[in-house]
């Protein structure tokens, strides 16, 4: 279980990489995150910043 560091305007979130479902664009330069069995989260940065800080937390978890 690899758990990511995103950053969001009212506080930080660790959220198990395995657990992101969908990326949305959101307004302000944001991305709202869907989670499996959860809420979404709105985090800081876009689409492809997010997608990427993702993507190498997973690669770097081997």
């Amino acid at each position: 279980m690899k758990f990511v560091e995103l950053h969001s305007r009212g506080g930080n979130y660790l959220v198990v990489a395995s657990n992101v479902a969908w990326l949305r664009t959101f307004e302000n330069n944001q991305t709202q995150i869907g989670i499996v069995g959860g809420a979404p989260l709105l985090v800081t940065g876009s689409i492809e910043e997010t997608s990427a800080t993702i993507l190498a937390a997973v690669a770097a978890a081997g």
